[in-house]
C-alpha cells in the first residue's frame, strides 16, 4: 500500500474493522515515515452470474428484491416497521446469498431467511408471512406457530435475565 504522505511501498497493518457496507476499514502506518493512514476495502465476489431463484414449480427466474419487499410490505401493514428495516432485511439476504458463492437458490430457502429476519423484528409481521408462506391449514397450524414464537421469546427472556 503506497504511502500518501512520502510514497513508500510498504506499510503494516495497526488495525482491522468491518464496515457497515461489507468491507474492511484498516489502520496503516508507513514503515519509513510513520505516518497513519486509513484504507477501506471492499469484498469482491468471486462470481458476478446473477442470483437465480428456482421455483416451487421448478420454474427459473431471476432474483427479484422487489418481490421480496412487496412480501415484506404485506406482512408488516399497518405495523411499526420502516421502509429502511425492510430494505436492510432484503440487502442482508442479498449479501448472505452471495457470500455462499452459488447463483441457484430455491424459494424455500430465501423464504426462510425472511422469516429468520421478520422473527427478530416484529412478532405480528412474522407470523403474516409465515402463514402465508407456510400455507398454514388451519387454525391448529397457526396456533402450533404461536406456540413455538412464545417459547422462543420466553427463552430470549431468560438468557437476559440471567445476565
Amino acid at each position: 500500500m503506497k504511502c500518501p504522505s512520502c510514497g513508500h511501498l510498504e506499510s503494516k497493518v495497526v488495525d482491522s474493522r468491518p464496515t457497515a457496507n461489507s468491507g474492511i476499514r484498516r489502520r496503516r502506518e508507513c514503515l519509513k515515515c510513520k505516518t497513519r493512514f486509513t484504507t477501506y476495502e471492499n469484498y469482491e465476489f468471486g462470481n458476478t452470474a446473477p442470483l437465480v431463484v428456482i421455483k416451487k414449480d421448478g420454474s427459473i427466474e431471476l432474483f427479484d428484491r422487489n418481490k421480496i419487499l412487496t412480501g415484506l410490505l404485506k406482512a408488516c401493514y399497518k405495523r411499526p416497521v420502516t421502509t429502511a428495516q425492510l430494505n436492510n432485511i432484503i440487502n442482508e439476504i442479498e449479501a448472505e446469498l452471495k457470500s455462499t458463492l452459488k447463483t441457484e437458490f430455491h424459494s424455500e430457502e430465501i423464504g426462510r431467511l425472511v422469516m429468520e429476519k421478520l422473527r427478530n423484528l416484529d412478532d405480528v409481521s412474522y407470523v403474516r408471512f409465515a402463514s402465508v408462506y407456510r400455507q398454514f391449514k388451519d387454525v391448529d397450524t397457526f396456533i402450533e406457530e404461536l406456540n413455538e414464537l412464545r417459547k422462543s421469546r420466553n427463552e430470549k427472556q431468560e438468557k437476559v435475565e440471567k445476565q
